[in-house]
């Protein structure tokens, strides 16, 4: 294993500080966590605040979509692993600017589990929080560490869209209501052609002969839908391609947000190769695309591979709030 490191076991720690040192004029540190937050006025402009989080090794997912018009506040776990409650509690008192704080949660049981604990103390203290659980990877149907499916990259497009309307003035409960609009909307799958290592166990997670990649894989390592040799890219938008089609029901002249995104280790030359082939199948679909996204967003550690998302834009404004501009590390 090769990595620029100090102690494995400090890792994330060590990460938080560069990254809010590394931006101190958006980010900065919630006190006694390894979450961090917009520096804002939120007294001045209060908004819904918008809180999401998870383990860390997905960078830029969560804490590089915190600022003006994304996240208030993101809560890094450790590598693989949900952020404690009392973290995310601090999180959200953190966010709560008098109009409610709004989580948005990938589905996998110890995020899911402990996102609800924070929010049972939240209410406590008399602080109106409400969530969503986003499940969009169509891959499996349960997976190695959730009931149902996973959240993978699509919640990305939930942090963008919430965000925008929280910054024009949207009160908690049309923001409850918006992102359960979204998320049925919002479909992803993926394809691996390599392992992540973790910095403490210092081996990948899993391996694949050097001509072999496996569809479907989640963003932790869990197993996908199917393993073969490797093909060319159009081969492979195809069936990523197919999959989101049938999983959308994908009818000529409707309308779609399409990102490719990088799971850690493959070259954007490479993922806008793959992005170039998508298009064109969706053209030939005679769908439309109003919005695309190519990069890293969110990430494996070094997993070499892609996922894509596919977003069917039923409400005309969504596609002006994925355009919105916002002063983030990550978007």
């Amino acid at each position: 294993m090769k990595k620029i490191m100090n102690d494995p076991s400090q890792i994330v720690t060590e990460m938080v500080q560069g990254l809010v040192r590394s931006y101190p004029d958006q980010l900065k540190q919630i006190p006694g966590t390894e979450a961090v937050m917009k520096i804002a006025d939120l007294k001045h402009r209060p908004q819904v605040g918008i809180v999401s989080g998870g383990g860390s090794g997905h960078e830029p997912t969560h804490a590089g979509f915190v600022g003006d018009g994304m996240l208030t506040a993101a809560v890094c776990g450790q590598v693989f692993t949900s952020p404690t409650p009392d973290q995310i509690y601090e999180a959200i008192k953190a966010a709560d600017a008098g109009r409610g704080v709004f989580l948005v949660i990938k589905n996998y049981s110890g995020d899911v589990m402990n996102f609800e604990m924070a929010k049972d103390m939240a209410a406590m203290d008399d602080i109106d929080v409400r969530s969503i659980v986003v499940d969009d990877d169509i891959a499996v149907e349960n997976s190695t560490y959730t009931q149902g499916r996973r959240g993978v990259a699509g919640t990305i497009f939930v942090h963008k869209i919430l965000g925008a309307y929280t910054r024009q003035g949207a009160g908690i409960e049309a923001i409850e209501e918006l992102a359960h609009q979204i998320t049925p909307n919002i479909k992803t799958i993926g394809v691996a052609l390599s392992g992540a290592t973790v910095p403490e166990v210092g081996k990948p997670g899993f391996e694949l002969a050097p001509d072999e990649i496996e569809y479907g894989v989640g963003i932790h390592g869990e197993p996908g839908y199917r393993r073969e040799k490797l093909q060319d890219s159009k081969h492979l938008a195809t069936e990523l391609v197919g999959k989101l089609k049938e999983a959308h029901h994908m009818t000529a002249g409707e309308h779609f947000a399409v990102m490719v995104n990088g799971l850690g280790a493959t070259p954007l030359m490479e993922q806008y190769v793959f992005m170039n082939d998508v298009l064109d199948l969706l053209a030939a679909e005679n769908v439309e695309v109003d919005f695309t996204k190519v990069g890293n967003y969110m990430t494996s550690l070094d997993m070499a591979g892609v996922s894509l998302t596919i977003m069917k834009l039923i409400e005309p404004g969504w596609v002006a709030k994925l355009d919105e501009p916002v002063t983030t590390i990550g978007w």
